[in-house]
């Protein structure tokens, strides 16, 4: 059932970041209703659901923010939730009457959760921004690419979902500990261009250790060392090679033919890197992935085949973890991380805007007659 079984979770729907920290609540089992603007609310058949992997596991429930009657009920609903987040620009929460203060004066347990790109202060807050702008500020991207080339982005996974949604459901979850044993809940700002700046913890670490080269694509994790890298096989497909420690290396040349190889002695030599990464690459690209595939296994070298999103599904180390699920007719990430007592259960697909809204407010004490009134005012749909 998930070790968040029993916590409700109020989510002023977003895009991004907000839905990945709503996707990974519920996955631990909390109770996640998604408060979908009421001018998105459009109808639809929940035997069709939305093929929407971020919006899995709640219900939804349409209301119209702007409206009194709405605002009210997002109150009457913060009453009894634990968790309520949003992912508007500063002040807009505010400005629509459900920002912490007021939040806080109805229930001063609850957590409030706040996902933007630049923070809740600072010059640049009011400014928009995506992904690739926030890791930029933060030096994540600029050190991203090969030698001699552009930075390259890293899709969306570090600003919007790991130094975004990840941060905000880890600040979520340790503001409901506090809040136990405090009795007060707390605001929780949580900022893609901090998050990003986190991850890069480590690399500041060698950079002050003398380490880390500023230059881009020249250092052992960044595609420079020729065991740290990305090869093409003969079938024009890819493998990894991650043999950083000696004894680890020492199996790699032995799978290679270059075990008797005086110029690989010197792993950690960066003068000579750009020579045997080339010299690597030519041998890679003589034996398909598969072939790879088959002198590799087993082994320590730290290789894995480079696959597809279509591929990893099947391939037969997550087939065994039972690491992908289908849901809804979409193939998808199974929840992670596991858990040995409370298993977390994706069961669930995307709800349709507003799908659920009279069974939850039904569900939350709210009468027939008040469904009826706020439906005819419009403060739901």
């Amino acid at each position: 059932m998930g070790p968040l079984q029993g916590v409700r979770v109020l989510e002023l729907a977003g895009i991004g970041p907000g839905p990945f920290a709503g996707m990974m609540l519920a996955d631990m089992g909390a109770e996640v209703i998604r408060i979908d603007r009421a001018g998105s609310v459009r109808g639809g058949d929940p035997a069709a659901p939305p093929a929407d992997v971020l919006g899995r596991g709640r219900k939804s429930i349409g209301i119209d923010l702007k409206s009194d009657e709405g605002r009210e009920l997002v109150l009457d609903m913060v009453a009894s939730a634990d968790v309520i987040f949003e992912g508007f620009r500063p002040g807009v929460a505010e400005r629509l009457g459900v920002g912490p203060d007021e939040c806080m004066a109805r229930n001063p347990k609850i957590v409030y959760g706040r996902m933007t790109g630049w923070g809740q202060e600072g010059p640049y807050a009011h400014a928009s921004g995506h992904d690739i702008n926030y890791i930029s500020l933060a030096g994540a991207l600029e050190p991203m690419g090969r030698r001699g080339e552009a930075p390259v982005p890293p899709l969306n996974l570090v600003g919007d979902f790991g130094g975004g949604g990840m941060f905000l459901a880890f600040g979520i979850v340790c503001a409901l500990l506090e809040a136990k044993a405090s009795g007060e809940g707390q605001v929780v700002d949580a900022a893609m261009v901090d998050g990003a700046a986190t991850l890069m913890g480590f690399f500041h670490g060698f950079r002050a250790m003398g380490i880390w080269n500023d230059e881009r694509g020249t250092n052992m994790l960044d595609s420079g060392a020729h065991y740290y890298d990305v090869y093409e096989t003969s079938d024009n497909k890819y493998v990894s090679l991650g043999s950083i420690e000696p004894q680890f290396y020492a199996e790699l040349l032995e799978k290679l033919g270059l075990s008797d190889d005086a110029g690989f002695l010197d792993q950690n030599n960066r003068n000579g890197w750009p020579e045997l990464k080339e010299r690597i690459g030519a041998i890679i690209a003589g034996r398909t992935r598969d072939e790879w595939d088959e002198v590799f296994a087993g082994s320590d070298v730290c290789y894995a085949p480079v696959l597809s999103m279509s591929e990893a599904p099947e391939h037969p180390h997550a087939k065994a973890r039972d690491a992908f699920i289908e849901i809804g007719g979409v193939t998808q990430p199974a929840p992670a991380p596991r858990f040995s007592r409370t298993k977390p259960v994706a069961e669930s697909p995307a709800a349709h805007a507003g799908q659920h809204t009279d069974d939850v407010l039904a569900s939350l004490g709210v009468d027939t007659d008040r469904i009826a009134a706020l439906r005819e005012s419009g403060a739901i749909a």
